[in-house]
């Protein structure tokens, strides 16, 4: 007999956990998704065995046409499947509003339909990133309440985060390391074999509090490093000194293994126009959140929130720039049209949550710009957008590089010059030369870059 397993959530967490468990033998998998205008298509998309997740993704879409084909992996939008589910996985979204509380709704609400459907002895595992005591003060009581049974005597509770990141989903999931935090030790057990058949990575048990600490802190720790660099950008652009050349030095330090305690190692990350995903922006203020609300004495994190707040004015800063360059060009900004080079917020791939492009996109509007948004892999927005590249960039006043798409590193300057209006280019990523640009006859503006 096969092992049902529910995935609740067909998003970049739930589709490749769903299909890679689909693929286990004796496992049987059904993904949950609601029926909604934005994305309801995605049941019938999956049902067909095709991959909603644009972008490059190595080995999903074979995945799920295979699992699909050999029907052990199937979608709907019927809460009762799991009524016979051994194992329920929760991958919903826990936005964060501009205040940076977060918004529980569709975890309650799944929770809730849940423990109204769920058997007894099930193991119920949230994946979706929430701030540090969800599972203990809101999930569980949610889910004890609309079943009538007891965490940890009546069925298994857990939160085991996870460490994707879009174009690399399935290799994350299977090769890198997997924290495995329950609300007892029979739970703790249960979700460490759960993932023994997924993950060749080493798997660490421990308290579901432990484990939604790690993952908001290691998110928190990516911010504040993108922050330090860009921060270093500002005060390159002051010096008149290029920032990716001052990070090449700095990496020159070598990782010296034999000498941990002593080690010189120094990894200084890339500078840019803006942070975005659906992690880094939020993870911080849901630890500051759980601090809060779950905490025993009042804690500051001055470091993280400074953090935070640098990489949200990236976009002011980038915006600043092309006002620079248009001045330099004898042009305001008003009326100008001003292309934007990737609507995703990670490059080669479609995903479009927290881009810093929108930002971007509501100053330059505020500024009276006639901002245009291009992509090569987004299929879907809230703001108008093209894929034709031609059309974004005809009579345009400045080009700017917002996402580091592959696409873009193979435009030819010499034609898109003469199809432009004004000839400024402000680069967000350090996709083109300085140099070469200026040789060319454009006004360069770049994050970092001496001007």
């Amino acid at each position: 007999m096969s092992k049902k397993i529910v995935v609740i959530g067909m998003g970049y967490v739930g589709i490749p956990a769903a299909a890679l468990f689909a693929d286990v033998e004796g496992f049987n998998v059904v993904g949950i998704q609601r029926r909604s205008k934005r994305s309801g298509w995605k049941i019938d998309w999956l049902n067909e065995g095709k991959n909603p997740i644009g972008g490059d993704e190595p080995g999903l879409s074979e995945l799920i046409e295979k699992t699909v084909k050999e029907k052990t992996f199937r979608v709907t939008d019927d809460f009762s499947e799991c009524k016979d589910a051994e194992v329920i996985l929760i991958d919903v979204q826990t936005p964060t509003d501009k205040n940076g509380i977060p918004h529980y709704e569709s975890l309650k609400e799944v929770s809730k339909k849940v423990g109204k459907n769920m058997q007894k002895g099930v193991m119920v595992v949230i994946e979706s990133t929430v701030a540090p005591g969800t599972t203990n003060y809101i999930v569980k009581p949610i889910l004890e309440e609309s079943s009538g049974m007891k965490a940890g005597r009546d069925y298994s509770l857990v939160f085991s985060y996870e460490r994707v990141m879009v174009g690399r989903l399935l290799k994350n999931l299977i090769y890198l390391p997997r924290i495995v935090g329950g609300i007892d030790e029979d739970s703790k057990k249960r979700g460490v074999e759960l993932y023994k058949n997924i993950v060749k990575g080493k798997i660490y048990p421990t308290d579901t509090l432990t484990a939604e600490t790690a993952k908001v802190v290691e998110n928190t720790y990516r911010d504040v490093n993108i922050a330090f660099a860009n921060e270093i950008a500002l005060i390159c652009e002051s010096l008149g000194v290029d920032v990716f050349q001052v990070r090449e030095l700095v990496n020159t330090l070598p990782n010296d293994p034999s000498n941990p305690s002593s080690n010189p190692v120094r990894n200084m990350l890339f500078p840019g126009a803006g942070v975005g995903g659906h992690c880094l922006p939020k993870d911080p203020w849901l630890l500051k959140y759980g601090l809060d609300t779950y905490g025993n004495f009042k804690v500051e994190p001055n470091i993280i929130l400074k953090s935070r707040e640098l990489n949200m004015f990236m976009p002011v800063h980038t915006a600043n720039l092309i006002e620079e360059g248009l001045k330099q060009a004898g042009k305001k900004i008003k009326n100008s049209k001003i292309t934007l080079l990737g609507v995703a917020f990670l490059e080669n791939s479609d995903d479009t949550r927290n881009t810093p492009t929108k930002d971007l996109y509501e100053i330059l509007k505020d500024k009276g710009a006639k901002p245009i948004l291009h992509d090569p892999y987004v299929r879907d927005f809230e703001i108008q957008f093209t894929n034709d590249i031609d059309e974004a960039i005809v009579n345009s006043d400045v080009i700017v590089t917002v996402t580091k798409h592959k696409d873009y590193y193979n435009i030819d300057l010499n034609k898109i010059k003469n199809k432009m209006r004004t000839k400024v280019i402000v680069d967000g990523r350090n996709i083109f030369n300085k140099e070469k640009c200026e040789r060319i006859g454009f006004i360069y503006k770049g994050i970092g870059k001496p001007h």
